[in-house]
């Protein structure tokens, strides 16, 4: 089920970055991300209540806490350099850069994480990066 979920979080961040290109045209890149991010707190939230999960907001962790804070500031400003690139540059260009953090997360998987860092996983992110080069020089 993974899969699935997976696969259909890569065809919306592919939705994603045309809707935005067209969206922002004409927006100053940082209000365009904060009416992005309005409606994303508005669908995680009504996710909550739509599921009944809400009352698990007290048992999470102080540790917890700290680390979705740090990720939601990473998020945060990913997304304003993200529509600042796409404002600029060209789509074809700027999201193949944008998914070198597939490589970026598994040296820092690894890293911080501990997880394995096999052949395969290091073929698999040279031809990433090489695949990227090749999209954008």
């Amino acid at each position: 089920m993974w899969l699935v979920f997976a696969l259909l979080s890569a065809i919306f961040a592919a939705l994603t970055s045309i809707l935005a290109k067209v969206g922002i045209e004409g927006v100053n890149s940082n209000l365009a991300t904060a009416v992005r991010t309005v409606v994303v707190v508005l669908l995680a939230w009504g996710m909550v209540f739509i599921t009944n999960t809400q009352g698990g907001i007290v048992d999470i962790s102080k540790k917890s806490w700290i680390f979705l804070i740090l990720s939601g500031l990473a998020t945060g400003i990913s997304w304003l350099c993200y529509y600042k690139a796409l404002q600029i540059g060209d789509v074809s260009k700027v999201v193949p850069i944008d998914k070198l953090s597939i490589v970026f997360t598994i040296v820092l998987a690894v890293i911080f994480l501990h997880e394995a860092f096999t052949l395969k996983s290091i073929i698999g992110c040279l031809l990433i990066t090489a695949g990227t080069l090749l999209m954008v020089l």
